[in-house]
This record gives C-alpha cells, structure tokens and sequence, in this order.
C-alpha cells in the first residue's frame, strides 16, 4: 500500500476509532446520538441528518443541500465475572487442584465512540459522502495477578471506517447508493499461564500479539418511498478478512512458542432492512431488522513462520446473531423533536464462552431528543440502559501434552449491562 495513503488514513483513522462494543459479538452499533435515542429503530431510512450514512448510501439522496453532523457516544459498561472456579494446569501424579477466585468487576472500561459523516449533493438525482466512525471493537483487561491469567489477560480489537458513497436517485419511488469502506483495525491480545511443577508455581508467557491491518469493504443500498408519509430501505455491508502485521508470539507447546508477523481476523457482513411511517403530523412509527454474518468468525489465527501455514490461537465458532428494534418519533413542534425505542440484540456465543469476550442476549431501552437550533443547525442527545444476562462460561486451553501437563479449566458466571449517552451536532449548508 502507499506509504503516503498509508498515513493519512493511519491519522485519520485514529480519530475515530473505537474499542468498545455492546451490541452482540464486539459489533459497534452507536453510529449517532440520533440513532441512539431511538435503539437504531429504522435507522436505514428515517435520514433525519447525515448520520443515515452509516447504515445505507441510498438514503443521501433525501437530502437537498450539504450537510454535516458529527458525534460523540460513551459507553459505560458494568461487566462482572463471578463464581469463578480455576482448575490449574499442572505437572505431577497428583491430581490438578481446584481454587476460587474472587468475584471482579470493571475489565471494561468507559470509552468514546466518536462519528463524522459529510453529505453533499450534486444535482437533482446525484449525491456523494464521506463517513468515518467504528463498526467493531471490544476491550477487556484483566489485573496482572488475576488467578486464571490464560483465560484473563487483556482482549483488545480497535477499527474505524472510512467510507466513501455515491447516491442516485432514479425516480420518485426508487434510490440507489453504493460505497466503499477502508477498515483500519488494531488488535492486541496477551495471555499468561500457570503452571505449577511439583508444588512450584511458575508463570510464562502464552500469547502476545500487537498488530495493525487494513482490509477494504463495501456497501450496497437501496430506498423506496411509497409516498412522502411511508418509505422502506435496505442495505448490505461487505465486511473483509483483516491481515494485521504485527509482533505475534504464541505458545504452541508447553515447552516451545512460535513467532509470527499476521494475525488474522474476519469481520462479519451486516444485512439491514427498515421502515419508516408517519401516522400523523406528529407521531411516526419505525424499525429494523439486521443480520450480522457472525459465523465467518470461527477463530483467530496466526501464520507460523515455521511451517507457513496459519495456526488458530483462540476457537470462537460463532454463530450469525440479529437484532431487532422499534421506535417511535414525536415532533413536538418546530424546536423539539422527542423519540424512544426498543431493541432486542441476539448474542452470536454459540458452546464456546469466554470470560475474555462476555456476551449475552441484550436489551436496549433508549431516549433521546433534537433541538433545532434553527432552519440549519441541531443537537441530539441520545440515552439507552442496555440490559444483558448472566452466563454460565466454561472453558479448557489445550497445552499439547497429554498425559504430562493438565490443561488448564474454568468455570465462571459473566454478565454485562451499560449505560450509553450521546451528544450529535448536525448543520446544513
């Protein structure tokens, strides 16, 4: 890639970048303050401000002058791990001791989710934009003493999208957009392991990865207004595999490691479908559903340098999740602009659970409003309470040597809720 190209996008990048996911998996859902007063309900089609880019190109073409809207959300989540049992890896006759481990809270820490996105059209039937926010991130960090230091440790994934959209309107009824998407991701993960050794305990490295990629991206999207009170849309999102470079070390045996300069990791595709209806001058009703191609993430891989061929250092086997959300719109007057929502948010964990990256079936509760400043400028506030479940994680890290070295095992309770609160700014030329 262009060195120039490379930084640029790398200075860029950082400004939007995010580390922090609770929506299903470690997918980044707070796109908007907008979006999030009502739970992403309809968030495909209502294209109150620019922010709509994020979900589906087509709907730039609703837009008849320049427009600008830029945010920031934090997220504040509450996870927990609790009932922790840790069964030690071991060398010895006697058989692997079992210990507690005290309940933790706080691996995840508050984070800023921040959002650009620039709509700009041509004519009558042309737009184009520029977008730049975050679709995947996740962050757990583990003390350096936790008891179970090769199930802890520190789980950290960052991206930003650049994305670059072109709009066409055909008709009254029908629209059409199309994008492509630069995602810039940051992964950094680090596991120790315990060993005890005839009544010795003794602590090595197990995992160490630090490495950056970019991998491209599209989108496809389409809008349908039957008449100025009802329109739908639906869009789709090309998610790649990331090649990240970078320091890789992983133990592969108990007494032997590899080290490595990629690591890969691949990133789901995004399906949305919404509808929007004004039932009367004041009060619309609206809602998504979107799928999220979360079965592709089968494990993180590596490429030993030895053997030239890609070893998994962590299984995951996901499955494809969904979420589903509803929402209603009150326009109270000219100034204020009222709305809330619901969403149900399917976990893609299928039998493999991990304390590392705690996920469960969630529930958003959202508010928010605008104030329109005037003709061409608005602020959003957005707010959601998002609840999630507790759940029973089991895990086992294979140490290739059986028969000489127990594997090490866990069983743990984990949950998650947070709370989210956003703040958008939008103005049009």
């Amino acid at each position: 890639m262009n060195t120039t190209f490379s930084r640029t996008l790398l200075a860029t990048s950082t400004l939007f970048i995010s580390a922090t996911s609770m929506a299903g998996g470690f997918q980044v859902n707070e796109h908007s303050a907008t979006g999030l007063g009502r739970a992403f309900a309809g968030e495909a089609v209502i294209a109150d401000n620019a922010s709509v880019l994020s979900r589906n190109a087509a709907a730039m073409t609703m837009f008849d002058s320049t427009s600008i809207s830029m945010g920031l959300t934090m997220v504040k989540p509450d996870v927990s791990v609790k009932d922790t049992q840790y069964t030690e890896a071991k060398v010895g006759l006697k058989p692997a001791d079992t210990i507690d481990i005290s309940n933790i809270n706080g691996i995840a820490g508050t984070e800023p989710v921040p959002n650009l996105y620039v709509i700009q059209p041509l004519n009558n039937q042309w737009a184009i934009g520029f977008a730049s926010y975050s679709n995947f991130g996740t962050g757990t960090e583990f003390d350096d003493d936790y008891g179970a230091a090769i199930f802890g440790g520190k789980t950290e994934v960052k991206s930003a999208n650049i994305g670059f959209s072109l709009a066409y309107k055909f008709n009254e009824q029908w629209s059409f957009g199309a994008g492509l998407d630069v995602i810039y991701g940051i992964g950094n993960l680090y596991r120790d392991v315990d060993v005890k050794v005839f009544g010795s305990d003794i602590r090595e490295n197990a995992l160490d990865i630090s490495a950056t990629g970019v991998g491209i991206g599209g989108n496809l999207g389409v809008v349908y207004q039957l008449n100025e009170r009802n329109r739908f849309g639906l869009s789709y999102k090309y998610s790649p595999e990331i090649e990240a470079k970078g320091d890789v070390y992983y133990k592969t045996s108990a007494d032997t490691g590899t080290n490595s300069d990629s690591v890969f990791l691949s990133l789901p595709s995004i399906a949305e479908f919404s509808g929007y209806h004004l039932l009367t001058d004041k009060v619309a009703v609206h809602y998504s559903y979107q799928w999220i191609g979360w079965s592709v993430f089968d494990s993180v891989d590596i490429n030993d340098v030895n053997s030239e061929q890609r070893i998994s250092v962590k299984e995951y086997n996901w499955k494809n999740s969904y979420h589903i959300a509803v929402g209603t719109t009150y326009y109270l007057n000219k100034k204020w602009i009222l709305r809330a929502g619901y969403m149900f948010d399917k976990t893609p964990v299928d039998e493999i659970t991990s304390i590392s990256i705690p996920d469960s079936d969630r529930q958003w509760f959202s508010t928010g409003f605008t104030y329109n400043w005037s003709n061409q400028t608005s602020v959003d506030f957005g707010f959601t309470y998002l609840i999630g479940e507790d759940v029973e994680v089991s895990e086992v890290q294979d140490l290739h040597k059986p028969g000489i070295i127990s594997n090490p095992s866990l069983t743990a309770t984990t949950h998650a809720n947070a709370v989210l609160a956003a703040i958008q700014l939008s103005h049009s030329f």
